[in-house]
Formats: C-alpha cells, sequence, structure tokens
C-alpha cells in the first residue's frame, strides 16, 4: 500500500529536531527512574502490605494496555502529534498531584490509575516522532533515544542520594517534579504534522493483527511476554527487600544505575556479539540468563555476598531484559514485512504488558508469603516462557526472509 504524499512544509527539518526530541527522551525517562525503584518504598512507608503494593502496581499495567493504544491513535489522527504530547504531559503532572493527598488505599490506586493514562503514550507518541524523523530527515533513533535510557540511570542515582538524605516521603515530589520537567520539555516538541504510517501501538494498527501471526510468531511472543513478566517481582519488591537487609537508599540506586548501564551496553555491543545467531538463539540465553538471575538472588546474602554479589546478579540485567527486547525485534525484522511490523509491535505490547501485570498481581501475595524464595517462583516463570520460545524455535515459521540487522541503540 502506498504511502500519503509529504505535504511540503513536512519535508522542511524543524531546527534542532535530533536535539529537541533527545531532551523529551531524557525528560520523559528521568521520572521512571524515581519511580520503578522507588515508588514500592514510599508505598511501604506509608503503611500498605505487600498484596496492596502489588495491586498498586499491578491495576496500571492492566489498564494502560488497554489505554495507550487508544491515545496512540488518537494522536496518529490529530492535526499534530505535539499538541496530543503536550495535553498527556500536562494532565499527568496534575493527576501526580493526588500523591500529596492523605495515602489511603484507594485514593492512591485511584491516581496510580488515572497516571498510568497520561503517563505512559508520552515515551509513545516521542518514538512515533522521533521515527517521523527517521523516515522523512534521515535522523538517528538510537541518538535521540539512549538519552531517555541516560536519564532514567540518572534518576536512579539522584533519587538514592535524595532518599538517602531525606526519606521516601521525598518520592511523590520527585516524581510530579520530573514530570513537570517531561511537559517543559514537551513545549519544545517540533511540528511535523500527522505520520504517513500510523503508530506501532496505534490502535488502528491492531485492528490488522488477528489475521496475521502463525503460531510461530505467536509463540516466540508469548515466551518473551512470561520472560519478561518473570521481572515483575524484582521490579515490585527487591527495593523493598534490599532496604530490609540493610542496604542504603544511595546504594539501592547504584545498583537499580548498574542494571540500566548493563542494559545499554548490550544495545552498543549486539550486532558484534549476536548479530549472527538466530532470534530463538538470542531470545534462549536471554531466557537462560533471567533464570540464572533469578535462582541466585536470594542464595547472595546467605552466602554473605552482600552488595557486590548484588552488582554481579544486576549485571545479567543485560541479558534477561536488554538482549530479550533486542530479540524481540529481530524476530520481528527477520519473520514480518515492513508493511505488519506495527501490528506486530502492537501485540508483543499487549503479551508483554498483560503477562507483566499479571505477575506483578501475584507478586504481592508471594513475597508476603515467600519473602525472597519467591524468586524462585520467578525461574520457573522464566523456565515457562524458555518452553514457549523452544516451542516456537521448533514449529512450522513463515517464508524465510533475509534477516535485518538490529540497530544497535534499541
Amino acid at each position: 500500500m502506498s504511502l500519503p504524499p509529504l505535504q511540503p512544509d513536512q519535508l522542511v527539518k524543524p531546527s534542532h529536531f535530533d536535539l529537541r526530541l533527545s531532551l523529551i527522551f531524557a525528560a520523559i525517562f528521568m521520572p521512571l527512574g524515581i519511580h520503578l525503584p522507588y515508588f514500592p518504598l514510599w508505598l511501604e512507608g506509608k503503611g500498605f502490605n505487600a498484596e496492596q503494593i502489588g495491586i498498586i502496581l499491578a491495576a496500571p499495567m492492566f489498564l494502560r494496555v488497554v489505554t495507550a493504544p487508544v491515545i496512540t491513535a488518537l494522536a496518529d489522527r490529530a492535526k499534530d502529534r505535539a499538541n496530543v504530547l503536550i495535553a498527556v504531559a500536562a494532565v499527568a503532572v496534575v493527576a501526580s498531584l493526588g500523591y500529596f493527598l492523605p495515602p489511603t488505599y484507594a485514593g492512591v490506586l485511584a491516581v496510580s490509575l488515572l497516571l498510568t493514562v497520561f503517563w505512559t503514550p508520552q515515551s509513545l507518541v516521542a518514538d512515533s516522532l522521533a521515527l517521523s524523523g527517521v523516515r522523512r530527515f534521515g535522523s538517528s533513533y538510537p541518538r535521540m533515544r539512549i538519552w531517555g535510557s541516560l536519564m532514567f540511570l540518572a534518576g536512579s542515582l539522584v533519587g538514592g542520594m535524595v532518599l538517602a538524605a531525606t526519606s521516601a516521603d521525598a518520592v511523590p515530589a520527585m516524581i510530579s517534579g520530573g514530570l513537570f520537567l517531561a511537559l517543559a520539555a514537551a513545549l519544545l516538541t517540533p511540528r511535523l504534522g500527522r505520520p504517513r504510517r500510523a503508530s506501532p501501538l496505534s490502535a488502528m494498527e491492531l485492528q490488522k493483527a488477528p489475521k496475521l501471526f502463525s503460531a510461530y510468531f505467536l509463540l516466540f511472543v508469548v515466551g518473551v511476554g512470561i520472560i519478561n513478566a518473570s521481572h515483575g517481582f524484582m521490579f515490585g519488591f527487591v527495593s523493598i527487600y534490599w532496604k530490609g537487609i540493610g542496604i542504603s537508599d544511595t546504594e539501592i540506586g547504584l545498583l537499580w544505575a548498574w542494571a540500566v548501564t548493563a542494559e545499554v551496553l548490550i544495545f552498543l555491543v549486539f550486532n558484534r556479539l549476536f548479530g549472527s545467531i538466530s532470534a530463538s538463539a538470542v531470545l534462549s540465553i536471554a531466557g537462560g540468563a533471567a533464570i540464572l538471575r533469578w535462582i541466585a538472588y536470594p542464595l547472595i546474602e546467605p552466602l554473605g555476598l552482600g552488595v557486590p554479589g548484588f552488582f554481579a546478579v544486576q549485571s545479567l540485567h543485560a541479558l534477561s531484559t536488554g538482549l530479550l527486547l533486542i530479540g524481540l525485534q529481530k524476530m520481528i525484522g527477520e519473520t514480518m514485512p515492513e508493511e505488519r511490523t506495527g501490528a506486530a509491535q502492537g501485540v508483543a505490547f499487549f503479551s508483554t504488558g498483560f503477562s507483566m501485570a499479571a505477575v506483578t498481581l501475584l507478586s504481592g501475595p508471594l513475597y508476603e508469603r515467600l519473602g525472597t524464595t519467591g524468586f524462585y517462583v520467578m525461574a520457573v516463570v522464566a523456565l515457562i516462557g524458555l518452553g514457549f520460545i523452544a516451542a516456537a524455535a521448533f514449529s512450522p515459521r513463515a517464508p524465510a526472509r533475509a534477516a535485518r540487522p538490529v540497530s544497535r541503540g534499541r
């Protein structure tokens, strides 16, 4: 299907396009680097138990799987996606102020649900704008997107230092402050008009999905979703666990930052180390690393390995997360024609989103009853995901297509 022609004004690259998108990615991901490690600590400090924390973390994950494609579709149809990005950024700032209200269980849950509706689409709309720049002006997506990863890392580090000097009560202020910076950056969004191709997670693209995909693809996507979901227990409760065994807030920030650093490093060396092997092999390595990681976590403290031991285990994030995400993109690139990649990304988003939400929801009761022994359950979850990857590798696949190299920046 041919794409609609670009209008004359769409052929002109906005001034400082790459810099402005880099700033947007940086501002969007910085508060995420605070929320992921430290929001559970704030919840625990307010007296919520593990089951309540699990629900507060999981419920927004279920909701955003439904709302994010709708908002990206609205962005695709809007006169300019910049308007949508500014709007969702503004509402997110206002919604985050709800965390300053008296922290009742129902109130915090409601604020978290509202916030995710307008926070999650920010990175998706930014991705859409960046990819338009790649297609129209030859911009480099990795060079823009990497600033998001670096600022996530910085958010984790600075957040740990702030908590070490104050307390977990500072978390809502840091989240709202970060979201305000994201709004300020959104005001700099380049005006590109409507996209010629729907965004990867647009509801318009997802409508094409049911009749497009083979068992080979779906088995891979389910396997990736399950392996990725095995991280839900760690994301929800590892900071609480570390705090409970006497690891300082600053060290917790460093441990999270090191995991992101390891992930960025795998992006940089992927083509050199893994570019020549199949997607199924890449995903199998990722699944094996996840299993090893979850088996190792409960052993670090009893063996007396302390913080250095946790740094070693956090290094596996490069494989269990970074390699997993790149392997998924490699598989899509090798098996899907370009006109189907948007719907493929949408199906992958649903699989990983729902799987992560389900495991996070179960992680609360699991941590309440088993403590760190729950990591062994996550090893079983990752093993199940690896089984789906193996089943996909031995299933009939779509006609072979020439493999496309995966960009080092994703």
